[in-house]
């Protein structure tokens, strides 16, 4: 069984609204990145205790923290992401999870060393991670250090940690250029992968679609999944509206069209839903 989680914020700025739509479209976890139209990374306390009793008036559980850690030029102090780190790792514990979305940095345009600052920027918050009792979950995204499966691997392997594991966005990847990716990297990436995001895109225009209906093997990932005995998060992340830098939105219909979309590949491939 695989349990569907959802970027709320995908939904509706308001985050009670979120938790609405979401208990309507039954999807009963909540990858928090922003409430209210703040940030994670930018709550306060009386963020983090409005937010602690509306998941538990409408008994929907935050799954992970969806913070910006990482989607920042590789060249910044790294004391900021630390910094960070500290603040969201403490909010999610208050809200009861231990998963904290990251990114793998911006290389700058002309870094040929980029790829081992990242593992020894990533190495060190991964260090944090562990003192701090956490899980960072590294997702593949456009122009970052990791947005290719090849240097995906390169920084999973490199710093090889139960404390950081990946986060398979398939869409992502086929933004990238990334063809047959499940075929390809499914061996390679999928010991190392904790977290799967929906999203499919084209490789023709690099448009979003709903899963199935891109070049993202959606269906394949699902069936490899259910071979491997998955039983984690598929986690609705679909942009199928607008993509912006730090976040997405795909309002309550566009949510509604890829949790049905997703829910329709779980029947065929014969994957039962934890609810």
């Amino acid at each position: 069984m695989m349990k569907l989680s959802a970027f709320g914020d995908e939904i509706a700025v308001d985050f009670e609204e979120q938790l609405q739509r979401m208990q309507k479209l039954q999807i009963p976890l909540l990858d928090l990145r922003a409430a209210w139209g703040v940030n994670c990374a930018q709550f306060t306390a009386e963020h983090e205790q409005r937010i602690a009793e509306l998941c538990r008036r409408y008994e929907i559980a935050v799954s992970c923290m969806g913070s910006p850690i990482g989607k920042s030029p590789l060249q910044d102090p790294l004391a900021i992401e630390i910094e960070r780190l500290r603040r969201i790792g403490e909010t999610a514990h208050r809200l009861g999870t231990k998963n904290i979305r990251i990114f793998s940095f911006y290389p700058s345009e002309h870094s040929a060393d980029a790829l081992s600052t990242a593992i020894e920027r990533l190495g060190t918050l991964t260090d944090i991670a562990a003192e701090m009792d956490l899980m960072l979950l590294l997702e593949n995204e456009k122009r970052l250090v990791g947005h290719l499966p090849q240097p995906c691997l390169d920084l999973l392997a490199a710093i090889d940690s139960p404390r950081l594991r990946f986060i398979w966005d398939p869409g992502n990847f086929v933004q990238c250029g990334a063809a047959r990716q499940i075929e390809t990297w499914w061996d390679a990436l999928y010991p190392f992968t904790a977290c799967i995001h929906i999203k499919d895109a084209r490789l023709a225009d690099g448009a979003v679609t709903p899963a199935g209906e891109g070049d993202g093997q959606l269906k394949l990932l699902l069936q490899k999944l259910q071979a491997a005995g998955y039983e984690g998060i598929l986690s609705l992340e679909p942009h199928l509206l607008e993509a912006l830098h730090s976040s997405g939105f795909s309002g309550f219909d566009g949510m509604q069209l890829a949790v049905n979309a997703l829910r329709k590949l779980m029947a065929e491939v014969g994957i039962a839903e934890a609810r």
